[in-house]
């Protein structure tokens, strides 16, 4: 009879929000895992997803070796259908676990999961920093790095699946022990990708979706090639041409079948111009060649609007060596690289972005802008 106690295994489990039925050995009259939702785990859809994650892998690779100013590259994913228990001894003890939930379009789970030394060696890169403490800093750092990820994908996705409400989350990430990980219930699609941060030591990332997630958007990546050839225009790009209402002066049309005899190629409507008869030449009015945000870019900016970040003013900067730091005290004065009158820096996430004059509003100190700093001083600035 239990003493009421429960197991290491039990609290993990309950930890993770899950069953712990799903840990170590089933009982006998839980011997079959807690499906969360129905899944699809075909073949076609696993190939779905291989092809879909394989197309954004150079993309990715860009991103994150802009990120980093390093040759960072992913490699293409091994995509299967597993479950708690087998996915749970691919992993270290320690890992660094990135919530990135599906919040609209397809909402639901979705995890990215990384060794302790991997999400380590990425925040060390980051912050140009050996050595680093996987602190609350460091975390933020992997939430930007899969941030990056998240959006790629759910540009390409909106394109493949026609789908134009899919959001996410704002990433989160922990660093906690595997057993502790809050994985989806029942079985699930994970993509393990080989990671190579410059320095050829391999890395490895696992990305997890629930199981509803990854039949919704199987589907919708099978279907969109077939969706799309169902509903297309058969204008044939000739417009005022249609495939069923098509109707072409000197032509017959007899039910399904079109009257070719006595055809009048000299009266044949087609494009709105009659063949034969003079074109309608202008000039071409060619676009700027300034770079513009497309609709689907505003569209995946609109996706961050509500995000925080740290705006700081700098008011100048100096270097002292650590014995002039050792001895100050109250009252030292340290002098800036900045003249007085000049215009103090303005720079959010600690990069340069515009410069302003310093103001008093009511008891509090404001800073007015004055200037801001053109695109090119900015990649200058973080090259």
């Amino acid at each position: 009879m239990s003493d009421g106690a429960l197991s290491q295994d039990e609290i993990d489990a309950l930890l993770a929000g899950v069953d712990s039925s799903g840990m170590g050995s089933p009982s006998a009259n839980m011997s079959q895992p807690v499906m969360a939702a129905p899944v699809s785990s075909s073949e076609d859809d696993r190939r779905a997803f291989q092809e879909f994650l394989t197309g954004n892998i150079s993309a990715e690779s860009s991103n994150l070796s802009m990120m980093t100013g390093a040759t960072v590259s992913l490699k293409a994913p091994q995509v299967s259908f597993t479950n708690r228990e087998v996915f749970l001894n691919q992993l270290p003890e320690m890992v660094t676990v990135v919530k990135a939930d599906f919040s609209s379009g397809f909402p639901g789970e979705h995890i990215f999961i990384m060794p302790e030394s991997t999400a380590r060696s990425i925040a060390s890169l980051m912050n140009k920093e050996e050595n680093i403490e996987m602190d609350e800093m460091a975390m933020s750092v992997i939430g930007e790095v899969i941030s990056q990820l998240v959006g790629t994908q759910i540009t390409d996705l909106t394109k493949k699946a026609n789908n134009k409400s899919i959001a996410a989350v704002a990433p989160e990430a922990t660093n906690i022990k595997k057993a502790v990980a809050a994985l989806p219930a029942g079985d699930f699609l994970s993509a393990l990708y080989q990671l190579d941060l410059g320095d050829g030591k391999p890395n490895q990332i696992w990305e997890v979706y629930g199981g509803g997630v990854a039949g919704d958007i199987a589907r919708a990546l099978k279907g969109g090639a077939n969706a799309s050839m169902g509903g297309m225009d058969m204008n044939m790009g000739m417009p005022g041409m249609g495939m069923q209402g098509m109707a072409m002066p000197g032509m017959g049309m007899q039910g399904m079948g079109m009257a070719m005899p006595g055809m009048n190629m000299g009266g044949m409507a087609m494009g709105g111009s009659v063949m034969g008869t003079p074109t309608n030449v202008q000039s071409v009015q060619f676009p700027s060649l300034m770079p513009r945000p497309t609709a689907q870019e505003a569209g995946n900016i609109g996706l961050i609007m509500d995000v925080f970040m740290e705006m700081t003013v700098e008011l100048g900067r100096t270097r002292k060596l650590i014995k002039e730091i050792l001895g100050m005290g109250e009252g030292t004065i340290i002098e800036l690289d900045k003249l007085a009158g000049e215009p103090v820096d303005i720079l959010v996430n600690h990069k340069l972005i515009a410069k302003g004059e310093v103001v008093v509003i009511d008891e509090n100190f404001g800073v007015r802008v004055t200037e801001i700093v053109s695109p090119m001083e900015r990649m200058n600035d973080m090259s």
